[in-house]
């Protein structure tokens, strides 16, 4: 793609990197047939190929984001199926950050629209302050009706049936193991904390089991994904640069084998810090971290070998048919033949290029693995997507269900909280996440939600 912009323009790291991810498109079109938003709605513009040409002529003639403009990059999931399926290698995540971080600072939103962003950057990274919102909101349901906003009902219905007490696990601490293979820091995140404590406890004590010693860090704390998408710089960058610091000072301090996340989302941003402080006192140390951080489902392929125990006659206790390793399935728990249908979270598959390593373990832990029809469908999740863009976010949640129910599945797995959350807003089917099964297959508690449904 040609693009015109002027010497000057091209002295801001900002444009010059939004330039050369221009000129890497070829028009192609390739990335329509995997966009969520052109599927549900049709239009060009809520296509990447569209959204790049209206942030194109934005970023080119240095104007105020009109409303058009502004409306179409609003609807993008930044699910990255479009860098997935795009030939030409156009790194669309930057571009779109930018242009979000562009209209943050130019465009005069309406002030419902303010309002509702202002409160959801001021609450969801804050744990204590999102529990107390969700326990409003949980009060607040049985009047969903009354309220006029559909954005406001979207955040009535986000509250869970179980608001789950504090973790004590996600307090700074670490959690020794006699014979250490690693040392890893885990970040417990902030809506996370709120929403499923599980996730957390079930994480740390597969780890620690497998022979990890996990540091959850003094000063760390939300990623900074949730403002990042809105376009939040300084408060992005704010809650980025905490992270940054408090691994930091744990790699000095007794090393780190690896920064462990267990929601992709999460880890697609931290996994990102090197570019966002490029050009920041911090470069080097937040090139450390991203080159750290790890999805959980790639630490546990390295401490989690072998097969899936089967019907077949039992290994010899202590090891794992085909290996010398040390036995870590549970005979309770593994091999039970329960049907798991597995949803690929965007930021693991698209973000991260994740596609295998959960699948995998869940098959190695003798769970039946089966995948939806059309598995790049995103759920409509995407942070705080499915506040800001009700109407889109159902549409897409309810083909995501639909497709994940017709495998006929005893449980679900993902590997993020919003998508847990989403999915399992429409359905009946357990929604758990993936470190949950294999810390069950390993000698861990059977998942809340498959003793709750049994």
């Amino acid at each position: 793609m040609q693009t015109t912009f002027t010497p000057e323009q091209l002295t801001d790291p900002a444009i010059q990197r939004s330039n050369e991810v221009l000129r890497t498109c070829v028009h192609c079109g390739f990335c329509t047939a995997t966009c969520p938003t052109y599927q549900v709605l049709g239009d060009e513009l809520d296509s990447p190929r569209g959204r790049i040409y209206l942030i194109k002529d934005m970023l080119e003639q240095g104007r105020k984001p009109d409303e058009k403009t502004v409306k179409h990059v609003d609807r993008c999931l930044s699910c990255l199926a479009c860098m997935t399926t795009c030939p030409s290698g156009v790194h669309y995540m930057h571009l779109v950050d930018y242009a979000r971080e562009y209209i943050e600072e130019h465009y005069d939103r309406p002030w419902s629209d303010r309002a509702l962003r202002w409160v959801l950057a001021r609450v969801l990274p804050h744990p204590m302050r999102f529990r107390v919102a969700l326990f409003f909101a949980k009060m607040g349901r049985p009047f969903r009706a009354l309220v006029p906003d559909a954005r406001l009902r979207a955040m009535l219905d986000m509250a869970p049936k179980h608001i789950p007490p504090v973790s004590r696990n996600d307090d700074p601490q670490t959690f020794a193991v006699p014979q250490r293979k690693m040392r890893v820091a885990l970040m417990t995140g902030c809506a996370q904390k709120a929403l499923n404590t599980d996730i957390n406890d079930a994480t740390i004590r597969l780890l620690t089991r497998l022979g990890a010693e996990v540091v959850v860090a003094e000063g760390a704390g939300c990623c900074g994904a949730l403002t990042h998408h809105m376009g939040k710089t300084a408060e992005s960058h704010g809650s980025a640069a905490a992270n940054i610091r408090a691994w930091v000072r744990e790699m000095d301090a007794d090393g780190l084998d690896a920064i462990v996340i267990n929601t992709s989302g999460c880890g697609t941003t931290v996994k990102d810090y090197g570019h966002m402080f490029r050009n920041d006192p911090l470069a080097e140390d937040a090139a450390r971290v991203s080159g750290s951080a790890k999805d959980v489902s790639e630490v546990l392929m390295e401490l989690m070998p072998g097969e899936a125990p089967s019907a077949e006659p039992a290994p010899a206790k202590g090891a794992i048919a085909g290996t010398d390793a040390p036995q870590i399935w549970s005979q309770d728990a593994s091999g039970t033949g329960l049907r798991v249908a597995y949803h690929a979270a965007c930021s693991l598959q698209h973000g991260q290029q994740i596609k295998m390593h959960p699948k995998t373990l869940l098959k190695r832990a003798g769970f039946e693995v089966v995948e939806p029809k059309d598995p790049y469908l995103c759920c409509g999740s995407a942070g705080t997507y499915n506040l800001m863009q009700p109407e889109i976010s159902g549409q897409l949640k309810a083909r995501k269900v639909e497709t994940l129910e017709a495998k006929a599945p005893d449980v679900i797995a993902a590997g993020n909280i919003g998508c847990m959350m989403q999915i399992g807003s429409r359905t009946g089917v357990p929604v758990v996440h993936t470190v949950e099964l294999l810390d069950w297959a390993t000698g861990g508690p059977k998942p809340r939600a498959l003793r709750d449904g049994a």
